[in-house]
């Protein structure tokens, strides 16, 4: 076998391996059942005491999202003032600006919806204090926001009838505290030892091999790369990701960041099955986003190792793959593996340039944020997948004649209604902000001729990609787009905002709605969602609805750009 494909199959092997324990390990946390990491506990409370809050006071679904929503507009505010004041802030050895307005709305809004969709260069346009204190501090709790919100609606599905959900600033702290912080506490110290760096000095003189002096950027960037990866975050310190040598210095660093990105994820999707003791419920929804994941990269392994069929016509040696865009250090295997791993969860981090993947690849990346069921982000991921949970179910009780049923508690037509306006507002974000956007250059191309570096068929992708993953919060791009100008720092600023708060929203109004119902037990005549059959229903749903509805915009731009080879 090709090494390259061994260690590929050892990364996902291990990745899967691991989430099965994690995945018990967080519905024994969120269950408040006995656990090893209980030692934290007088921390939690110190925390809640400080706070003013009673962690066992049972909340509905309401009270619930209001307490995110509320936590959520205070971290806005803060954001907003250290990025557009971080020039005058300790902790800035290289002495860079503050941000201008735009910008910094963009940027805040990116990292607070868990986006990290960066029109800015980490090396210049944060600082250290921008990067730690509020970066990297809305990297941990946005990730335990979502995770939170996904265990609101795993108190849903329980058997019996309730209107009290838990209580969210529970399961926010614990996210964080028990999950988040040993995690990326590991994942860093690992980095840190491969090379990454993690000090407070600003830029080093570098005399290079050709005797030239250069400054090489640096900072307390490990700290930040741990949070990064396992909160399906995204955002790098510098502003290659982690292409750059120093964000991912080894193949081992490779392996345990590509790890980082799918870990959590993996593990909210078999916690659903622990958390509720039916096992193979949480087995199905593993399966199915297994499914879709490796729908997606397989091919993309496939076309990224077999080289680009132009210069193949040229006599260019292609035995290495297509190396445009990629480390020679990592290859083309283990870009093809990071591209698909970080766009099917709502990571966002890349190893190369997405920009250079090849056309159909470059699709399958899109695919996997158009779907944006499959992992998707620590917690929210599972809350996407759960509207098409309900809309299977619906479709599924229809076809047999029965009144849809869903674990005990009747579907009926609000539940729909809502699903319906999620599943739908995903498609409508992207494509009303791509036709917009490619309207407005097509009418003025002069006004905005500094936008695309690659006009036709790629220019067109690349407005497709910048709007697919805002709204996904996904935060990687086509990086021939030239994205810092008021435009696309307004325009996907609020489709981010959008695409973060309805989606979960809407699950957790579902999920409320649900739980207080009449809860009938289970019968021979009851459908059942820990199977096969089910499983499929359900891959089909989120193909037919999520996928298809882009097929057009896809023919407009990869697909068009791929036949042109």
């Amino acid at each position: 076998m090709n090494i390259e494909l061994f260690g590929i199959l050892l990364i996902v092997g291990a990745t899967m391996l691991l989430a099965v324990p994690l995945g018990r390990y967080l519905a024994t946390i969120y269950r408040g059942d006995k656990s090893w990491t209980d030692f934290l506990a007088p921390l939690e409370r110190l925390l809640f005491r400080l706070a003013g809050i009673d962690p066992t006071r049972e909340m509905r679904w309401q009270q619930h999202l209001l307490a995110l929503l509320t936590i959520n507009l205070l971290w806005f505010i803060w954001a907003m003032l250290v990025l557009t004041t971080q020039g005058s802030l300790p902790l800035n050895p290289d002495h860079n600006p503050s941000m201008p307005a735009d910008q910094a709305f963009n940027t805040a809004v990116s990292f607070l919806v868990n986006c990290n969709l960066q029109h800015y260069s980490g090396e210049s346009g944060v600082t250290y204090f921008s990067q730690v204190f509020c970066l990297m501090f809305l990297q941990f709790v946005t990730a335990g926001t979502g995770m939170a919100a996904c265990v609101v609606v795993f108190n849903a599905l329980r058997e019996g009838t309730t209107e009290k959900l838990g209580n969210f600033y529970n399961y926010f702290v614990k996210s964080i505290t028990r999950v988040l912080l040993p995690l990326s506490l590991g994942l860093a110290l690992v980095l840190v030892f491969q090379g990454t760096p993690m000090t407070w000095e600003g830029k080093m003189a570098l005399v290079t091999v050709q005797g030239d002096t250069t400054a090489v950027s640096r900072g307390p960037a490990a700290a930040l790369i741990g949070i990064k990866q396992l909160g399906t975050n995204g955002g790098g310190f510098f502003g290659v990701n982690s292409a750059h040598p120093l964000e991912n210095p080894t193949y081992l660093s490779n392996a345990l960041e590509n790890m980082g990105i799918l870990l959590i994820p993996m593990a909210m999707a078999l916690a659903l099955g622990y958390y509720l003791r039916r096992p193979r419920l949480g087995w199905m929804v593993f399966g199915v986003m297994t499914a879709g994941y490796l729908l997606l990269q397989l091919p993309t392994l496939y076309l990224e190792m077999h080289g680009n069929p132009a210069l193949t016509a040229l006599g260019i040696d292609q035995r290495l793959g297509a190396l445009e865009g990629k480390e020679m250090r990592l290859g083309a295997p283990a870009s093809a593996l990071w591209a698909i791993s970080t766009t099917v969860t709502s990571n966002g981090s890349v190893n190369a340039m997405h920009d250079s993947l090849m056309p159909l690849s470059g699709m399958n990346t899109l695919l996997g944020m158009m779907t944006n069921s499959f992992f998707g982000g620590v917690g929210v991921g599972f809350l996407n997948f759960f509207v098409f949970i309900i809309v299977a179910v619906f479709i599924s009780g229809l076809l047999v004649g029965r009144t849809p049923e869903l674990l005990g508690k009747k579907v009926e037509a609000r539940e729909m209604k809502i699903a319906v306006i999620v599943a739908l507002l995903h498609p409508l974000l992207i494509l009303a902000g791509t036709a917009l956007t490619a309207y407005l250059y097509a009418r003025h191309p002069d006004a905005y001729a500094g936008w695309l570096a690659n006009p036709g068929y790629h220019g067109f992708s690349e407005m497709l990609y910048e709007f697919t993953s805002s709204a996904a919060n996904n935060g990687s791009g086509f990086e021939g787009l030239g994205d810092n100008t008021p435009w696309w720092n307004i325009s996907t600023g609020v489709v981010m905002l959008l695409a973060r708060y309805l989606p979960i929203i809407g699950p957790v109004a579902i999920a409320g709605l649900l739980a207080a119902k009449k809860y009938t037990p289970e019968s021979a005549g009851t459908l059942r969602l820990d199977t096969a059959t089910f499983g499929l229903m359900v891959f089909f749903v989120i193909w037919i609805i999520a996928a298809l509805a882009f097929f057009p915009a896809l023919a407009l731009g990869p697909l068009a750009e791929h036949f042109t080879l």
